[in-house]
């Protein structure tokens, strides 16, 4: 079964059980995957779907650090349950350690050895990592074993 079907059936799952929270969550993300679709006049395979699921995530996290500066902790609860909600759909993200040994590989294969050339390690890196690992953190690793 494919991600969008998942959803969907996911969706209609949550409407069955009264799970309105999950039932609003999942409506959210079909309506921005139909929209991307439409707008770009393509249907979406998994990885789309996970772009536009990512999307919604950063979206959710921003709006977490904007309600948290606002003092606001019922928004930022609402809004941490909805961005657990949609990462349960993602691929598991990397961690710390598994990003920082393969940045050392990429620094190897690359022979780079100071922040001048962080961007071939970078633009060799980000391709084996792509949608299982922050950008930032990344960022952050690389800049830190080159400094």
């Amino acid at each position: 079964m494919d991600l969008k079907e998942r959803l969907r059936t996911d969706l209609t799952a949550a409407m069955r059980g009264n799970d309105t929270q999950r039932r609003d969550v999942l409506r959210m993300v079909l309506a921005a995957v139909k929209q991307i679709e439409i707008d770009s006049r393509v249907t979406l395979d998994d990885a789309g779907v996970q772009d536009v699921l990512r999307r919604q995530v950063k979206q959710r996290q921003e709006s977490i650090a904007d309600f948290t500066r606002a003092g606001r902790p019922d928004e930022v609860a609402r809004e941490t349950a909805e961005a657990a909600l949609i990462e349960s759909y993602l691929p598991q993200m990397m961690s710390r350690e598994v990003i920082e040994e393969l940045a050392r590989a990429a620094i190897a294969e690359t022979g780079v050895s100071d922040a001048k050339g962080m961007g071939q390690v970078m633009s060799r890196l980000m391709p084996q990592v792509k949608g299982r690992a922050d950008g930032r953190l990344v960022n952050d690793v690389v800049r830190g074993l080159l400094q």
